[in-house]
């Protein structure tokens, strides 16, 4: 069986007795309840994975800079200027209306890429989006081990449609040693560059349509992104795990070809501001808690950092905004999470188009009934 790259065509969620999909870049045509259009699968809540990006050429990807976004290297034709790739962000269905949309101005795929290992390319958007948090990625191995999460918009099985709604799965580290083992086209996996999960017995993969799209871990409450959705033989087949690009492997040129595009992060004015009064969270109340930032002469940085530490026994409950002083709302954590508890977590947000000097809150919503709890304190550097 040859290896299939799984563009246009791999999150293929697939359950142990059928398929969990996830994947196109316009919405296809769909029943208003997916329930019944994926078998076993999890439909992912909105927020729940905010940096996740669909492209028009049936791909997924992550964006990694409010400007660019990481995808796979096989789902772009070389590199130079591209206005073709449409882009779909901030929602779990691609029929929202409330959906973000961008268009494509520039690709950069990795140099030397010839369909072995350096699986991996860069969009840049004609604007950027400043409204979602960005997805971090791997820089070392260290968390390269233990459970993956993945979502896309892929097809259901092999050779089968895309979805209209994002889908979720978790998928088991899989050594070199023993993804080589799996024969056929895994023989040549590039260690330093391609990363395997998945199931032994199948059952749970990416599919086609799932390409770009990104494979994350929690790492300290914040998703890191491990690896880019690249191929496998088939679809959750057993003994055959899905094959991904390997970031912290290659992070050093995903940065470099990063800063080529949209040159170094804009620094900022570097001074922090943190309140650690507790702000009680009553059921279906909003309230919020602030801070003074003074003597900035320059912009906030694009990488501005809000640490949040919320106290709380179900923070899917919970809609998290930092609100600037000129009043702009940026979205931290929009009920995700379900039961869990309390929110401990450093969120990047690209502040530079506002004004450093002034007050910022931290405003929370509570927005449903039955459990409470309070900020505990926040930090934001801007």
């Amino acid at each position: 069986m040859r290896k299939t790259l799984r563009t246009a065509m791999r999150l293929a969620l697939v359950a142990l007795t059928g398929v969990l999909a996830v994947g196109f870049a316009s919405a296809p045509s769909q029943a208003s309840d997916p329930g019944t259009n994926v078998v076993g699968g999890t439909r992912a809540a909105q927020g729940e994975f905010p940096w996740v990006v669909r492209l028009s050429m049936g791909c997924g990807g992550s964006l990694v800079h409010p400007q660019v976004v990481l995808t796979a290297a096989h789902c772009v034709n070389g590199t130079g200027n591209n206005t073709s790739i449409g882009v779909t962000a901030g929602v779990v269905d691609l029929q929202d209306p409330a959906r973000i949309t961008r268009q494509s101005t520039y690709v950069l795929q990795a140099p030397g890429y010839n369909g072995t290992g350096k699986d991996w390319a860069l969009i840049k958007l004609n604007t950027p989006i400043t409204n979602i948090p960005l997805l971090g990625m791997a820089t070392t191995g260290a968390n390269d081990n233990g459970t993956f999460d993945i979502m896309g918009w892929g097809a259901a099985s092999e050779g089968g449609g895309q979805q209209r709604y994002l889908l979720k799965a978790q998928v088991p580290f899989i050594s070199d040693a023993s993804c080589r083992a799996a024969g056929g086209s895994y023989s040549g996996l590039v260690d330093a560059e391609e990363i395997c999960a998945g199931l032994q017995q199948g059952g749970v993969d990416t599919c086609q349509g799932d390409s770009g799209g990104p494979m994350t871990k929690n790492v300290n409450g914040t998703p890191v992104q491990i690896g880019i959705v690249s191929w496998g033989e088939g679809c959750a087949r057993p003994g055959k795990p899905g094959v991904y690009s390997q970031v912290s492997g290659m992070y050093n040129n995903i940065k470099s070809a990063l800063d080529s595009l949209v040159g170094t992060p804009q620094p900022g004015c570097g001074k922090s501001a943190t309140n650690a009064a507790d702000v009680q969270i009553p059921d279906n109340t909003t309230v919020s808690s602030s801070v003074a930032i003074s003597g900035c002469t320059v912009a906030p940085s694009s990488t501005s950092t809000v640490a949040v530490n919320i106290v709380h026994t179900y923070i899917g409950d919970l809609v998290v905004s930092l609100i600037a002083p000129d009043g702009s709302a940026y979205v931290l954590h929009n009920r995700t999470g379900g039961s869990a508890d309390n929110i401990n977590q450093t969120y990047t947000v690209n502040l530079a188009g506002e004004g450093a000097n002034g007050t910022w809150k931290l405003q929370v919503r509570d927005a449903a009934s039955a459990d409470t709890g309070y900020i505990n304190t926040w930090t934001l550097t801007v």
